[in-house]
């Protein structure tokens, strides 16, 4: 390069361009494994100091909640404060009653036990909707609560999030009954004619009996007994789900329905039989059951990943952390009538050890969760934790290490501890795999992967698909393009060979937070020049980033491959469409409008997934 009379770069800016090097490098290292903070973990509740202000006051009203069985709630808080300041801030409580008798024990005699020890629910700054309140000290906030089991209170801060000055306590508030059983969560159990329902309530079986009493629409009714599970402090890997993150989750009850008629409808209801004999009852469902497998009917699947959880009332919790959960789940919503079952592969809430979220996410999704199979699996987010086991050293489950996710959702593995598994549905074969654990070959998760793609009867069940949180196929999100490989290190190294043997027609990730969808490709060539509709032999698998669920947005490389042919910055979600066995649709659909922005068709015969394809042939013979 011929630099002319110019003169050499000074130390300085090369400097400067090193840290901008390594600030792009680190944004993106972090948005992979976590970026954004939990808007929880920015409050130091731990130095909470008690700071009561005579002439402050906060007062919630109505006191008392869901007089007419509702588990959702409106409450308004109107404040008054003779000091205010532009760091004020309202936390929600639950339990009401907090205090340093709830702390765990302080080994070291020279440290201080804080008065708090327990993060807020959720939060709000005073001046939300008075931008005056510096003036006037007054403010009306209106929180939405869900019933999680206990009481709540309302508190005032002053000193912002990082040093808060406990000004004034609310009165208490709490729903009629705390306990109810409530969020219904359906899953596929571990044979077609089976679904499972998991749902949470704050009665121990030492109190009550759970079961769910169901039946075929207009039928009698059966009641089939329920499971409880439920998990302490000690279950926690570390913080904050162990410390400040901590809350009692109650009791998470699951009952089978079995036996059930293919492409029927049933009502259910979950209850409680108290030891006087009286019921407690949820609100009335329906769902419709699965296929037989094979089954030639409409058939329609939603695939998205890392959509978390938000808040309807605008709590400054999750301002900007999840920006498109609320769009997609109430798309969802509007669309439930044309959904059968729904697949969110991993990274669920992002609760991050904060274990308040996973109620508030499970009554998030419950008008979906309740109607349809609502299927998930492990991501990073849910699992990973330093010397827990999982395949990945970070701290991005908060402490979590699975725990929560294998707890609170049913799904049919041999281990739920190991989160891969095998569902059928209808015309689908779908194998999740779990990539917070090992699935190189030789790993126990490879095998499981190659028993469940081969096993698979693809003349009765053609749409074979695989699924998995972190990108084991193809991505141009910016980190991948900085590593070079486009994908997780160690991704698909081991298991193209499978995709390819087998003959699996879509790949589907989250993880990375935008959308993009490849050609069928293998050994990184595409092996069609096809956009919009593929027929013939399955020469390759497609692979589809559907990260787009909700969380903050992933930035793609500045090099877009050959093999990328749509790519989205925007939040959305998949369906897939099995009209019959020789027809399937392929959409992506945006989540702010609920259109298609994407799509493609497949059709072909049983004998296209027989033919013999490169690295895809069944051994043959010149004996007759």
């Amino acid at each position: 390069m011929n630099m002319g009379n110019h003169p050499p770069l000074s130390f300085e800016f090369n400097m400067i361009l090193l840290l901008l090097c390594l600030a792009n490098l680190s944004i993106a290292f972090a948005h992979i494994n976590g970026f954004g903070e939990q808007p929880l973990s920015k409050i130091a509740i731990h130095k909470t100091v008690v700071s009561l202000h005579s002439s402050a006051s906060l007062r919630a009203s109505p006191s008392l909640l869901g007089l007419e069985g509702e588990d959702t709630e409106w409450v308004t808080v109107d404040l008054d404060y003779s000091n205010p300041s532009p760091d004020d801030w309202v936390g929600v409580f639950s339990p009401a009653n907090f205090n340093s008798s709830t702390c765990p024990p302080i080994n070291d005699p020279k440290e201080q036990t804080p008065y708090i020890c327990s993060a807020p629910i959720k939060y709000k700054f005073a001046n939300e909707t008075n931008p005056n309140h510096t003036k006037t000290g007054k403010s009306s906030l209106k929180f939405q609560l869900i019933n999680q089991r206990a009481d709540f209170s309302f508190v005032l801060f002053s000193g912002g999030l990082s040093n808060p000055k406990l000004v004034a306590v609310s009165n208490f508030i709490s729903f009629a009954n705390p306990k109810a059983p409530l969020y219904p969560r359906l899953a596929q159990g571990k044979s077609w004619d089976e679904m499972t329902i998991t749902w949470t309530s704050g009665y121990d079986i030492t109190e009550a009996v759970p079961f769910v009493e169901w039946g075929l629409e207009g039928k009698l009714l059966s009641k089939s007994p329920a499971g409880t599970l439920t998990f302490g402090r000690n279950s926690m890997c570390g913080s904050p789900a162990r410390t400040v993150g901590w809350r009692d989750p109650g009791f998470i009850h699951t009952s089978f329905l079995k036996n059930l008629w293919p492409n029927s409808v049933y009502t259910y209801r979950l209850g409680h039989l108290l030891s006087n004999g009286k019921y407690v009852w949820s609100k009335s469902y329906s769902f419709k059951s699965s296929p037989y497998p094979g089954q030639n009917s409409l058939q329609r699947v939603i695939i998205f990943g890392d959509m978390g959880k938000a808040e309807r009332d605008g709590s400054n919790e999750y301002s900007n952390y999840q920006p498109g959960s609320l769009n997609t789940t109430d798309q969802l919503i509007k669309d439930l009538d044309y959904i059968d079952i729904v697949f969110h592969i991993g990274d669920i809430t992002y609760a991050n050890g904060y274990i308040s979220q996973w109620d508030q996410f499970t009554a998030q999704v419950e008008p979906i969760a309740s109607k349809v199979p609502y299927m998930i699996a492990s991501g990073n987010h849910e699992r990973d934790w330093p010397n827990s086991g999982s395949f990945y050293d970070t701290m991005d489950s908060g402490g979590e290490c699975g725990v929560l996710a294998e707890t609170m959702f049913f799904v049919p593995a041999e281990n739920r501890a190991k989160f891969w598994y095998a569902t059928d549905y209808g015309m689908f074969r779908f194998c999740i795999a779990d990539t917070e654990h090992d699935w190189r070959e030789g790993s126990d998760q490879y095998k499981f992967i190659e028993h469940c793609l081969a096993t698979v009867d693809r003349q009765k069940q053609p749409w074979l698909i695989f699924a998995a949180h972190r990108v084991l196929g193809y991505s141009s999100d910016y980190y991948y393009g900085l590593k070079g490989s486009f994908e997780e290190p160690m991704g698909r190294e081991s298991l193209q060979k499978l995709w390819q043997k087998y003959k699996v027609d879509i790949a589907f990730y989250g993880h990375v937070h935008n959308y993009e969808r490849t050609c069928p490709i293998y050994q990184n060539q595409c092996v069609n020049t096809e956009r919009s509709h593929y027929s013939g032999n399955v020469n390759g698998t497609i692979h589809v980033v559907v990260g787009g669920g909700g969380s903050h947005l992933s930035k793609f490389s500045q090099v877009t491959p050959s093999w990328s042919l749509y790519k989205d910055f925007d939040f959305g979600f998949v369906k897939l469409t099995a009209f019959n066995h020789s027809a399937l649709l392929y959409e992506y659909k945006k989540s702010s409008d609920g259109k298609v922005y994407d799509s493609f068709t497949i059709s072909r015969d049983y004998r296209d997934v027989l033919a013999c394809v490169h690295d895809g042939c069944e051994p043959t013979t010149l004996a007759t």
